[in-house]
């Protein structure tokens, strides 16, 4: 069995690890732990952007633990970008273990809506399953309800289901019928 560390960077809402880790062991089959010391960020941040680098957190994931101990994920409420995009809710290389998630745009709140706790926990389980996913080595899945197909917006990420479609799922999961 594979296990994945869910792993808190600066301030999170522990609240929300506890149903994500749950979600995450059952779609995966995967041991899904959380850890109890937080990362901090802050030497990824962009003044000018007011925004944290994505790609610089997942380098310093990668020099800070060994590639064979498992998938780390790491869960922020920080808003995250990469150069060429306005923002990103999550990042991932393929095939390296190593994936980000941020809440920071799936909350209702952030597009003036009431807040809805259902409603951002399905969110960051479709978004921590679709990085995740990178870490099997899948891209992008032209099939809209799955949780591969690209999102960039937060109505694309309510679009898709917290499933992989039969041909993703066959990468991330061969054994499964």
């Amino acid at each position: 069995m594979s296990l994945i560390s869910l792993l808190p960077v600066g301030e999170i809402d522990r609240a929300l690890l506890v149903p994500l880790a749950e979600g995450l062991a059952q779609r995966l089959r995967a041991a899904c732990s959380i850890e109890s010391a937080a990362f901090s960020a802050d030497f990824a941040f962009n003044a000018a952007r007011r925004q944290y680098h994505s790609t610089e957190i997942l380098k310093k994931l990668l020099e800070g633990r060994a590639t064979d101990d498992g998938r780390v994920l790491a869960v922020t409420e920080l808003d995250l970008y990469i150069p060429v995009l306005t923002f990103v809710f999550g990042e991932a290389h393929l095939g390296n273990g190593r994936a980000i998630v941020s809440t920071h745009r799936l909350h209702q709140e952030f597009y003036g809506l009431p807040a809805h706790p259902a409603l951002l926990a399905e969110r960051l389980l479709k978004e921590s399953l679709h990085e995740l996913g990178h870490t099997y080595g899948l891209r992008h899945c032209a099939d809209y309800r799955c949780v591969m197909s690209s999102s960039n917006a937060v109505e694309r990420v309510d679009l898709k289901e917290a499933e992989f479609c039969p041909n993703c799922r066959m990468v991330v999961d061969p054994h499964r019928s």
